[in-house]
């Protein structure tokens, strides 16, 4: 079996970070900028989204904050998993039983941002990342176990 040397595999994290970061930010982005929060409730409203206040408002900020905290690579676990829940709800409410293609109100778009959001949050942000750096940090002032030393110190 090929193994792929880490530093490789820490390339890819940091491109799969910045590619959905970017494309996450630029939607919170719109959401909240461009069209604003009461279009976004509008249009939520329209689609029969549940309500559409609060997931304009959730959705707004989680793309918004967590694309930033994507493209850092800070929080990517939690980050991750919270975006793949918005997309899931995304899917769940606009695109179930529209096909896969987005030219028909598909789910192509959706799928691939989840999936990935939530590869993100199974594998970590990578040795390119604040993850990384913080994490370094706190080990080395003795704030966490390294591995193997036993159950890890919260302060």
């Amino acid at each position: 079996m090929f193994a792929v040397p880490e530093t490789v595999r820490d390339l890819a994290k940091l491109i799969a970070r910045l590619g959905l970061g970017v494309i996450f930010f630029a939607h919170g982005w719109q959401k909240l900028f461009d069209l604003g929060i009461p279009k976004v409730t509008a249009g939520f409203r329209a689609m029969g989204v549940p309500l559409p206040g609060l997931s304009a408002w959730f959705a707004t900020f989680v793309e918004l904050v967590g694309g930033a905290l994507l493209i850092l690579g800070l929080f990517t676990p939690i980050v991750g998993l919270l975006l793949a829940i918005d997309m899931l709800g995304a899917y769940l409410t606009v695109h179930i039983g529209h096909g896969l293609f987005i030219d028909k109100g598909g789910a192509e778009l959706v799928i691939a941002l989840g999936v990935g959001a939530l590869l993100l949050a199974a594998v970590g942000a990578g040795r390119y990342s604040l993850d990384h750096v913080l994490s370094r940090r706190a080990r080395s002032s003795g704030r966490l176990a390294r591995d193997g030393d036993g159950p890890v110190q919260r302060y």
